[in-house]
């Protein structure tokens, strides 16, 4: 009998029928069977819920379902191509990943179980894990379930169901910490588990007021509203135009403009925009852009990017507004970071700021060449006006009302340019999650020269200098999409001990 008064323990576990493992050497049909034992274990969970809210099943009774697992075995040393960055183990040896939403993620993993097929040359196994479901994350994708349901519950949920677990949540894989007991553990395929992964989709929804599934490979993101207005613009005129190359537009609420239209034809307008809002401007093989206005402050920047990378993107650009620190810069002049101050913080426990943070070759190549087609600029007359140059990234915005004498010092040393509170944050997780990064910032002020803009400057600013950085912006970001994915993800982001999957 359980200590906690008028409660008893399950007296039984209710699991749906076990399924035997089976081996593919076909990655479509090795994800169409990793979908079907999600859908099956997924249904059951949602089926026993909805009997026991209407009294139907005992609540004597724990349900529990398993996420699926894609799983490889390779007892060579075979040496693989080493210009790709993922896609091969380099070791013999058990690799497992859980997996959920293959819906969601189809053609990702598609991608990853063909490579690991031709780089190993056998087959992988799909089968159920030993990971429970958490009922929360086995609901249908906008399931809103009404408080009163909740209390149709004699007992708790957690005694019913499984529920997340944070022992299964955290980042210890792809932050390197993950340890194994001995040769013959089972060493993770994937840099996330499905817990993990379930987690952020649900905090994406939440924070952006858009589905996971509407989210491309190639993310903007702001500290400004200014560009998101300028965005907005920029795809309705698109989608009224026919689209060019992209086949939608989606704004918070899910607001869908499909090319042809000048107006949304599904999807609910919201009263009040969410946290960090996101915008979409899609390709059906979601090679499209998204932006995402992350407001200001390193906290958001890496609460956003710690669940934008689950969805395993292409590529992230940090464009927004910066301090300029030297006397030779001019406001509306740019920034392109070649290396970061990390003075945010909020990332000290996972990555060191011993660790130096890279500027990836493809990305700063990309932003400037776009710097160049867009304003027109080359050689001396493109340096005239962007300057690359170390970006400091620090956590207090009115650093200026104290004692600036340290702070001031540490900047010239580090040969810092521009200071912002957004741009390591974001570079630095992309680091961490292996997701190529860039930054191009403009200068808004210069602070420690005594020059602010005045109310008349600032409106006139904005309207001149936003629309050009979002034009750059985006074209960056199509000419990294016309890049193979082997030569944009870059060896440089892999660690010793790597996870096959990208």
């Amino acid at each position: 009998m359980d200590k906690r008064i008028g409660t008893k323990k399950p007296t039984a576990i209710s699991m749906p029928s076990h399924v035997e493992a089976q081996e593919f050497t076909d990655a479509k049909a090795a994800v169409q069977a990793l979908s079907v034992l999600y859908e099956r274990n997924t249904q059951f969970l949602r089926d026993a819920f909805d009997r026991v809210a209407r009294g139907e099943e005992r609540d004597t009774m724990h349900f529990r379902a398993f996420y699926p697992e894609v799983r490889l075995s390779t007892s060579s040393y075979a040496q693989i191509d080493s210009r790709l960055a993922f896609g091969h183990v380099s070791a013999p040896g058990q690799y497992t990943a859980t997996i959920t939403r293959p819906d969601l993620f189809d053609n990702y993993l598609e991608e990853q179980i063909r490579l690991l097929i031709r780089n190993h040359g056998g087959p992988v196994t799909v089968q159920e894990s030993t990971t429970p479901i958490p009922i929360h994350f086995a609901f249908l994708e906008g399931t809103h379930v009404e408080s009163s349901v909740a209390d149709a519950f004699t007992r708790p949920l957690r005694d019913l169901f499984d529920v997340p677990d944070l022992a299964a949540t955290d980042d210890r894989i792809v932050n390197g910490e993950y340890e194994t007991d001995d040769l013959d553990s089972i060493m993770p395929l994937s840099p996330f588990t499905a817990q993990r992964v379930d987690y952020s989709l649900h905090r994406l929804s939440h924070y952006t007021a858009t589905r996971p599934m509407h989210f491309q490979n190639y993310v903007l993101f702001t500290n400004y509203q200014f560009y998101i207005d300028e965005f907005c613009a920029l795809a309705r005129g698109l989608m009224a135009e026919g689209g060019g190359s992209y086949q939608r537009f989606i704004e918070p609420g899910n607001l869908i403009t499909e090319a042809g239209d000048d107006a949304p034809t599904s999807g609910v307008p919201i009263g009040r925009l969410p946290q960090m809002p996101a915008y979409h401007l899609a390709r059906d093989d979601s090679s499209g852009i998204t932006m995402v206005n992350i407001g200001v402050g390193p906290s958001n920047a890496k609460t956003i990017t710690d669940h934008i990378a689950v969805l395993r993107p292409h590529a992230w650009l940090m464009l927004g507004h910066c301090a300029g620190l030297r006397n030779t810069q001019a406001l509306g002049d740019y920034v392109l970071a070649h290396a970061y101050v990390r003075e945010d913080h909020v990332l000290d426990d996972d990555l060191p700021v011993w660790v130096p943070i890279p500027a990836l070759a493809e990305v700063q190549v990309a932003l400037e060449q776009a710097v160049a087609e867009i304003t027109g600029l080359e050689g001396y007359d493109l340096k005239r006006v962007m300057r690359t140059g170390t970006v400091a990234t620090i956590d207090n915005r009115n650093w200026e009302l104290r004692d600036q004498r340290g702070p001031v010092k540490r900047l010239s040393q580090s040969r810092a340019i521009a200071l912002d509170m957004e741009s390591a944050t974001i570079a630095a997780n992309g680091f961490r999650f292996r997701v190529p990064y860039g930054t191009l910032l403009c200068v808004s002020d210069k602070p420690l020269h005594g020059e602010l803009k005045l109310p008349g400057m600032a409106t006139e600013f904005y309207k001149r200098q936003v629309a050009q950085h979002l034009q750059i912006g985006i074209r960056a970001l199509e000419k990294l999409a016309e890049m193979p994915p082997e030569k944009l993800h870059s060896r440089k982001l892999r660690s010793f001990y790597e996870m096959a999957f990208q």
